[in-house]
């Protein structure tokens, strides 16, 4: 009498098992980056309302605001970020916290093209983990 077979044999369960681990070596580094990226925006999105008030402030008053108080607002935090601040000729900082990935601040240096503000990004932090609109 010939037995019926059940289940999974020994080998196909190590078949699924690599294609698992092949899978995560994958999916685990392109996780990382991402939640590094949403901590980084966090500050772009923080330093908006900065933004705002700096580029309000320079078409009121035909100057640059050199602190947070100057330009209205206040040094913005959140999980990640541990300040937002304004400094010289309306240059807003982002400084970041608790990101090991992350150790230099991000600048938004505006610029008065015509009456019209630009706003140019730099910063030391990788590329892979800027903002899009910061590259």
């Amino acid at each position: 009498m010939k037995r019926n077979q059940q289940g999974f044999t020994l080998i196909e369960l190590m078949i699924v098992i690599a294609i698992i681990a092949i899978l995560m070596a994958y999916a685990l580094p392109a996780y990382k980056d991402y939640t590094i990226r949403t901590k980084v925006g966090e500050g772009m999105t923080l330093a908006s309302a900065s933004k705002i008030a700096v580029t309000e402030y320079y078409q009121s008053e035909g100057s640059w605001p050199t602190t947070n108080t100057e330009a209205g607002v206040s040094s913005g935090n959140g999980n990640n970020v541990s300040a937002t601040a304004v400094g010289a000729n309306g240059v807003i900082s982002v400084t970041y916290s608790g990101i090991a990935e992350v150790t230099d601040d991000l600048t938004l240096v505006p610029t008065d093209i015509s009456g019209s503000i630009r706003w140019n990004c730099s910063t030391a932090i990788e590329a892979k983990y800027v903002p899009s609109s910061c590259r």
